[in-house]
Order: C-alpha cells, then sequence, then structure tokens
C-alpha cells in the first residue's frame, strides 16, 4: 500500500479544514447580518473575525463576507436559518440550527441522518433547554473572581471553561462561559471585552437543564452522531445535553 494512506490521512485534514473555513466564514455573515458590518458595535462579529484569523482565514474573504451579511456589497445573502429538534441515541436531547439556501435539500439530508442514528430521532424538545445568550471569554488575569464578573457584566450565571472544554481557551489562561438574558449578551460582551476579557463567543443558544447519564459506550455513540451532524456544510450550531 506505500504511503497511500498518508495521502489519505492528508486529504481528510484538508477536507476538515475547507469545512471550518466554510462555517467560519458563513458565521461571520450571519453575525454581520444580524448585528450589522462595525466589530465595535457587534460583538458577535468581533468573535467570529477572531476565530477566522486563527483559523488563517484570509483579509479579503473575511471582509467579503462581512458586506454580504450586512449587505453592503454586491453579494446579498439569501441564507435561511432553521432549527431542528430530535434525539440523538440514548434518548440524548439535540437541537440543530442550520443556515441554507436550499430549504428543501438541508431539511431532507438533516432527517436522514436522525433516522441514520442509533435511536435517534425526531421529536420536539425545546423545554428541555434553556434559551440564553452564551458569552464565552478568558483573560491573562490568574485567581479571578468569576462571579464579581459576571454580576459585573450583567450575567445570570457562569461556570469556568478550560482549554479542554473549548481549545479558543488558551491554555493556562482563565476562562468562562457566562449565560445572559437573550437581550443582554451583547452589553455582557461589550462588557468582558473592556475589562480585560477576550470574548470568544458571543451568542444566543440554547443549554440543556438536564443531562442523562451515559456511560462511554454510549457516549461515543452520541459523540459520532453529532460529529455527523457538525459536518453537514449546512449545519451552523449543534446544541445537546452532553457535558
Amino acid at each position: 500500500m506505500g504511503r497511500q494512506w498518508l495521502h489519505a490521512k492528508r486529504a481528510i485534514v484538508n477536507l476538515k479544514k475547507g469545512q471550518v473555513v466554510q462555517k467560519l466564514v458563513k458565521e461571520i455573515s450571519v453575525a454581520a447580518k444580524l448585528g450589522g458590518a462595525e466589530l465595535a458595535s457587534n460583538a458577535r462579529l468581533f468573535a467570529a473575525v477572531e476565530k477566522a484569523r486563527k483559523a488563517s482565514v484570509t483579509r479579503d474573504v473575511i471582509e467579503r463576507a462581512i458586506k454580504k451579511g450586512a449587505g453592503i456589497g454586491d453579494e446579498k445573502m439569501t441564507l435561511e436559518h432553521i432549527v431542528f429538534e430530535g434525539y440523538a441515541p440514548h434518548k440524548v436531547p439535540v437541537i440543530v440550527e442550520v443556515m441554507t439556501d436550499n430549504n428543501n435539500r438541508t431539511t431532507s439530508e438533516i432527517r436522514v441522518i436522525f433516522r441514520k442514528g442509533v435511536l435517534g430521532a425526531g421529536g420536539s424538545n425545546k423545554f428541555l433547554f434553556d434559551h440564553v445568550g452564551i458569552v464565552e471569554a478568558h483573560t491573562a488575569q490568574a485567581n479571578v473572581d468569576l462571579e464579581a464578573a459576571a454580576i459585573e457584566a450583567g450575567a445570570d450565571n457562569f461556570e469556568p471553561l478550560s482549554h479542554e472544554q473549548n481549545d479558543d481557551i488558551p491554555a493556562g489562561a482563565t476562562g468562562a462561559r457566562f449565560t445572559t438574558e437573550r437581550t443582554a449578551v451583547h452589553s455582557a460582551s461589550t462588557w468582558l471585552g473592556k475589562n480585560g476579557w477576550t470574548v470568544v463567543t458571543s451568542e444566543i443558544g440554547f443549554i440543556a437543564k438536564m443531562y442523562p447519564e451515559l456511560d462511554e459506550t454510549s457516549r461515543a455513540e452520541v459523540g459520532e452522531f453529532l460529529q455527523e451532524l457538525e459536518d453537514h456544510d449546512d449545519v451552523h450550531r449543534v446544541w445537546a445535553a452532553v457535558k
């Protein structure tokens, strides 16, 4: 077989990188559409652009994505936002957010993924999640009082966040996830940014109220199912009751 396996591995890695870049560019356009083209006044856009820069997305691509989303360039964004509710294997609740230019095609493909999942199924489950603002950020300061930071930022809750949980958090930094009212996510991000924090995520999303107990085998099966959803080009976010 020689080194064919290595070429195949590189092809897979390059494909994954391409998918990551595509999703980052789409996130930039969505953020610009929702909050405008100015990074200083759009925390979600700022966080998306920073992630794209770290992934070596070129300046021209970033600027085109911003203009497309904000409707100030030659290209106009025609993506539709769709939310799917369902269950992963072992009855783990899942919410999938999709941005697509072809509703019928994407809906059919997402339903196929759910049907393929072992015990995966559709079904309403939003009542099992809190629909909130989510801000993830880190600071180089040691011994930070996270509760005080949450109060000052206007967040309702917080939890420590490590590099292992989110690789946008540098190893050794103090990271945290702050949850807010949906209308307060921007003000929380702004306060954190002005007080020594680097915001890596600023968005409205879903956080599970309860988490099913899973053994290692079950967790692996759920992980494979969620990864297949994540790998779909039109899937924007996957929210699942898995810690």
